[in-house]
């Protein structure tokens, strides 16, 4: 436990020293909570507060800018953030076919992470890959048209990255 305390007492340094780095604070919510989702690879409510005190704003804002923007998280994402895109082109060419093949292999839902922590799923609305369609992310990696017909060859392949 204590090892746990002094490394998250470490991010929040971390993030403090980039906040302090800052010449003018203001409009700089949307950085600050980039780096920190970068630091903690989630926004938790401590988080927030901590980015509301620093930066001087009611902890509403800062809870309504992360609620708002889908990149940003409440919640610990999996080693490999899966994100399935739903817009127009990819729902049109089966996107939630793909999703739900996604959604039943791993057995855990959209906004949920597996048990071991090595997966978890969101939707998105665009990435701008429409000739793609469907789209799917996997952390940076991006899948489309004929990939995604086979996600379970592809999860699997990054299951064994993580057991290597």
């Amino acid at each position: 436990m204590a090892c746990e305390n002094k490394l998250k007492k470490e991010m929040f340094d971390k993030l403090k020293s980039y906040i302090d780095e800052i010449e003018d604070i203001n409009g700089a919510l949307i950085s600050v909570l980039h780096k920190g989702q970068e630091i903690f690879g989630y926004l938790p409510r401590e988080v927030q507060e901590f980015i509301a005190k620093e930066l001087k704003l009611p902890i509403a804002k800062v809870y309504g800018v992360v609620s708002f923007y889908h990149f940003f998280s409440m919640t610990p994402k999996g080693k490999y953030a899966i994100s399935v895109c739903t817009g127009t082109a990819c729902y049109v060419r089966g996107a939630e076919k793909v999703l739900d093949s996604i959604k039943n292999y791993l057995g855990i839902g959209v906004g949920e992470t597996t048990e071991d922590g090595l997966f978890s799923i969101d939707t998105l609305r665009c990435i701008g890959a429409c000739g793609l369609a469907p789209v799917v992310l996997i952390g940076k990696d991006v899948y489309g048209k004929e990939d995604v017909k086979n996600m379970k060859k592809i999860l699997e392949k990054y299951r064994k990255e993580s057991v290597e």
